[in-house]
């Protein structure tokens, strides 16, 4: 008998946890996420102590909402959310050991289809990083459990570009979505072109252009701004993907320099069997 199939839609975004003009851009992203109509949620970068992924929870309506803080002293800062329409059967965190990351988990029931949905903000530094190549080998030593038997969408902001060595371990079990459809990666999701406040007020805002400059003196030696792919949805041999895009790409009607964030987001229509 051949299994039934369902479609399920997928977004991932970094939702850039300077605060940096959150008020105008919770507006667009709000409006943006709405046209979508995502079944599933992966937020990355979400800020505390006011949680604004509970505030686009809020906003769109119908969605369960399970977070994962940072571990240690980070906890009261940032963390990581998952957002879904369909019912939370199980939620697990996983803590990823350093840079207080952690990536989450959540078992969601889908027209009687069963399946697991991993969001996950992976360890930061320009080029290549053992830490992150240990992130992904403990994420998938964590599902393990879940594969091959049931479908596995894996998403979030990986900190590595296409050909670096922690997105060449995530394709030895997983399947990119997007390359999947169009036969390579985004040419970039990350940075937008937002225009933050200035001048920069924080330290924060300071350490993420000073980040920009390492990263592009790590990877082609110039001080050309960089830009690059950091940002994926991955899925097992359970599902299929029929359409997976760049989106959470447009700017304010009113002001082309605010974007929802610094990273675009993906949207994935896939098939769970």
């Amino acid at each position: 008998m051949t299994p039934s199939l369902s479609t399920l839609k997928c977004v991932t975004l970094n939702l850039l946890n300077d605060r940096s003009r959150w008020p105008q851009r919770r507006s667009i992203l709000a409006a943006q996420l709405a046209e979508l109509q995502p079944d599933v949620i992966a937020l990355q970068e979400v800020t505390l102590p006011d949680n604004n992924a509970q505030w686009l929870a809020d906003q769109l309506g119908g969605y369960a909402l399970h977070f994962s803080p940072k571990t240690g002293g980070k906890r009261k800062r940032e963390g990581i959310a998952l957002l879904s329409r369909h019912p939370i059967e199980r939620a697990a965190t996983l803590d990823l050991q350093t840079q207080s990351r952690v990536a989450q988990l959540v078992e969601i029931n889908y027209n009687a289809h069963s399946l697991a949905v991993v969001n996950a903000h992976l360890f930061w530094w320009p080029g290549e990083s053992n830490e992150r190549n240990q992130q992904v080998r403990l994420m998938l030593d964590w599902l393990k459990d879940y594969l091959p038997g049931r479908a596995v969408v894996v998403c979030g902001d990986f900190n590595g570009t296409p050909a670096s060595s922690a997105i060449r371990l995530m394709r030895q079990r997983f399947t990119s979505a997007y390359a999947a459809r169009h036969g390579r990666e985004p040419e970039y999701t990350c940075p937008t072109p937002l225009v933050v406040n200035q001048p920069i007020k924080n330290a924060r805002a300071v350490l993420r252009s000073i980040r920009r400059v390492i990263i592009q003196l790590a990877t082609d030696h110039t001080f050309k701004p960089w830009r690059g792919t950091l940002d994926y949805i991955f899925v097992n041999d359970r599902v299929r993907v029929l359409e997976c895009d760049v989106t959470l790409n447009q700017p304010s009607p009113s002001d082309p320099t605010i974007y929802p964030s610094d990273h675009f987001g993906l949207t994935a229509t896939l098939e769970i069997s």
